[in-house]
Formats: C-alpha cells, structure tokens, sequence
C-alpha cells in the first residue's frame, strides 16, 4: 500500500501568511487551473489583506517540509435562510501536480469539512469546471454530491 502524505502525519494545513502567496500562485498557475495566468505578487497581497475584513474567509495551505503543496479558502456566511444556519463555501482548491493523489487535497477537504461542522454549518458546497472529471470523482470519494445546477454570467460581457 502507498503511504500517502496524510497517513504519514507530515503535512500541515494552516491559514496561510502573506510570505505563502508566491507559493500559492504558482499552485494556480498550473495548467488544469489557472493555466500560467496568475496575480502579479503585489496585486495578491493587497487582495489577500482584504480577506481579514470579511467575517470569516480564511486561506489556507497545506505544508509538507516546509514547501507549500496545496492550498484552498474557506468561505463560513451567514444566512437568513435555513432558520439562521451558516453554510461554507470552499473555493480555489489547488494540489502540486506531483502530489495530486498523495493525499493532500483529502486532508484539506477533510479540514475544510471539520471547520464548517464547528462553525454550526448546514453545508459546505465547492464548484468544480464541468471538463475537470477527475476532480469530481475526487470529490464524490469525499461524500460530495452532484446537487442542482451551477448557473454563471461572465459580468465583462454584461451590457448595462
């Protein structure tokens, strides 16, 4: 059996630091996501300062020897609906190409899914590019499930 990063005990999930954003992006840049296109480093450290003004939006990194390996936010809302219940929003998954299937992004989901329970959520839900299969097959293993529809408007094309 393949020892994987989470069963050796050798990775860490925190909230990231302003110094983890080059490791970060250039998690984003790899081909299956953002494909090279990435925030210049000074524009993602003035967007990552905004996040600690909204209530409850972390990003975190996953940390094996001192390299960022994978990373995802957490988005805890309020709601009005659902008698008060909060709900989490997971967003900006990203696993380092070599390892993609070690067992990091089931350790962060895994996290992410253990702060939304401590946070009183009623649910957590992710998107996924409808052409990224694998990734949704990773998910279905984790207990996530195909529900409703996804609906977008690219707003540059929105004419007023």
């Amino acid at each position: 059996m393949t020892e994987t990063l989470a069963e050796a005990d050798s990775l860490i999930i925190r909230e990231a630091e302003r110094d983890d954003l080059p490791g970060v992006l250039a998690l984003y840049a790899q081909p299956d996501l953002d494909d090279g296109a990435v925030l210049p480093l000074y524009d993602a450290e003035r967007i990552f300062a905004r996040f600690a003004r909204y209530p409850d939006y972390t990003l975190y990194v996953a940390e094996q020897d001192g390299r960022i390996v994978g990373t995802f936010a957490l988005l805890i809302m309020d709601n009005l609906g659902h008698l008060g219940a909060p709900s989490a929003i997971v967003e900006d998954v990203a696993v380092g190409p070599v390892l993609q299937g070690r067992g990091v992004g089931r350790a962060m989901m895994r996290f992410a899914m253990t702060r939304a329970t401590e946070k009183h959520c009623y649910k957590i839900v992710l998107s996924s590019n409808a052409k990224r299969e694998r990734a949704h097959s990773f998910y279905e293993s984790l207990g996530f499930e195909r529900h409703g529809f996804s609906f977008r408007i690219m707003l540059d094309r929105v004419q007023a």
